[in-house]
């Protein structure tokens, strides 16, 4: 079985390494600081995952699982 895209051309697929710190100049030997991010956001993901969670799975759901077990 065959997983490439149909315009794919063997010379088009190349993996790319990750960029060496010599390749990236002194700014690659700097600690990168952490991003202070907002805490509404991880409250909203938190909220969304929750409700995903919580929500009941629908009865034609659960009559397929039972047909497959």
């Amino acid at each position: 079985m065959d997983l490439t895209f149909v315009n794919d051309k063997d010379d088009e697929r190349r993996r790319k390494s990750p960029p060496s710190p010599e390749s990236q100049g002194f700014d690659a030997l700097k600690p990168r600081k952490k991003r202070g991010g907002t805490p509404e956001v991880g409250n909203a993901l938190r909220q969304a995952y929750q409700q995903t969670i919580d929500e009941s799975i629908p009865p034609e759901f659960l009559d397929l699982l039972g047909k497959l077990g």
